[in-house]
């Protein structure tokens, strides 16, 4: 029988970010974005059927047999909380469970550009965190959330599904709401948001142009709203925001949006170089005025794309430009740089540039002077 809760312990040990349970198969862990089989025994399906009973609710475990998913939290004192994804795949239970990480890490700590600060601190607009699974999404977003919470007076109103990071007030006061629980969808709340006199507003996701009309409704009455998206780059965020709503009403869409965007931060996770963990590169769109204009006007992604090649100035920054950074400081190797890289040929030119740059600079560096040892210097320990 599946021991979920060693399984999870031996998860944490070894620092994975993810658990896949299924039917005919031992437990694999996700290590620094790599699946690996664990040493478990192969599952049955009574393992993942009692699983479900035991972590879910009954209505959800019972929902599984019907071609639904289920989603909640699972913790285990002293080893920490993980967030469940139950669904059925060949007529079995599956399950992914991914790690929560304890406490909330700061927009520093993450390695996330200044800008991500510059947005937290915004008095109101709409800030896209965006990505792909397993970006590190969620991690951006508590740490803005907690930016804002350690530095202002303010009354903070997230809207979940589920809750992953429990935040405690400091300066701020937090209420945290999931769907399915609290309210009953994330439009709902937002409509209600309103009457709650919020200052920050979080929503986990914008799941349809309801979601979306009303995060920037809320938006535009003067809140900051702090909204997680999926998108492939900044542009990309703005493009797929647009194009949940009719063709009818995308133009005034665009032009709520124009008003009120304050920013993108767009996020993909690399291997480190020379050690375990990973490290984001983030692609920044900052809403300056010719960014503004160009959305109003529905100007192609292409030419946003451009306006943020070129905003350095503002903060902004493409997924190339971040690549070469994080380069030029050793934190990813050359390999994995353009393997994630947009356009790997520019990318290619600016590591080439990179290395030159550090050739010379290392062939510049004076060479120390090489002193024989006396008897009168310590002498080192065998």
């Amino acid at each position: 029988m599946l021991d979920l809760d060693r399984l999870l312990r031996f998860a944490v040990e070894e620092r994975a970010s993810d658990v896949h349970l299924k039917v005919g198969a031992r437990p694999h862990v996700r290590v620094d974005g790599a699946l690996r089989e664990s040493a478990q025994e192969v599952l049955a399906p009574d393992d993942t059927e009692q699983l479900a009973g035991r972590i879910l609710p009954s209505d959800q475990a019972a929902g599984l047999r019907y071609g639904r998913e289920a989603d909640g939290v699972y913790s285990i004192q002293g080893v920490g909380r993980f967030r469940v994804s139950a669904f059925g795949q060949q007529g079995q239970v599956a399950f992914v469970l991914r790690r929560i990480v304890p406490g909330v890490p700061g927009i520093d700590a993450l390695g996330l550009p200044p800008v991500a600060t510059t947005l937290a601190d915004a008095p109101s607009g709409l800030v896209l965190v965006s990505g792909l699974a397993g970006s590190g999404r969620t991690s951006t977003l508590a740490a803005m959330v907690d930016h804002v919470n350690s530095s202002r007076s303010a009354h903070i109103v997230t809207i979940e599904q589920p809750i992953e990071v429990v935040h405690t007030d400091k300066r701020a006061v937090i209420d945290q709401r999931e769907v399915g629980r609290d309210t009953e969808t994330f439009a709902i709340a937002l409509g209600a948001v309103a009457h709650q006199d919020p200052d920050v507003v979080v929503v986990g996701a914008l799941p349809d142009a309801d979601t979306a009309m009303s995060a920037l409704e809320v938006a535009g009455a003067g809140r900051l709203v702090l909204a997680v998206s999926q998108a492939v780059g900044a542009p990309d965020a703005v493009t797929r925001l647009i194009d949940r709503f009719p063709p009818a009403q995308r133009a005034p869409v665009r032009s709520l949006l124009a008003r009120t965007l304050q920013g993108v931060l767009c996020q993909r996770l690399l291997p480190r170089a020379g050690g375990r963990g990973r490290v984001p590169a983030v692609e920044v769109l900052v809403a300056n005025g010719p960014v503004s204009e160009a959305l109003a006007d529905s100007e192609s992604p292409e030419k946003i794309q451009a306006l943020v090649a070129e905003g350095e100035m503002w903060g902004m920054q493409t997924f190339d430009q971040s690549l070469a950074a994080l380069y030029r400081r050793g934190l990813v190797t050359r390999e994995n740089a353009l393997a994630h890289a947009t356009y790997e040929p520019a990318v290619s030119v600016m590591l080439d540039e990179a290395d030159r740059t550090r050739a010379a600079m290392a062939a510049a560096r004076p060479e120390m002077p090489v002193t024989e040892p006396t008897s009168e210097m310590a002498t080192p320990l065998a």
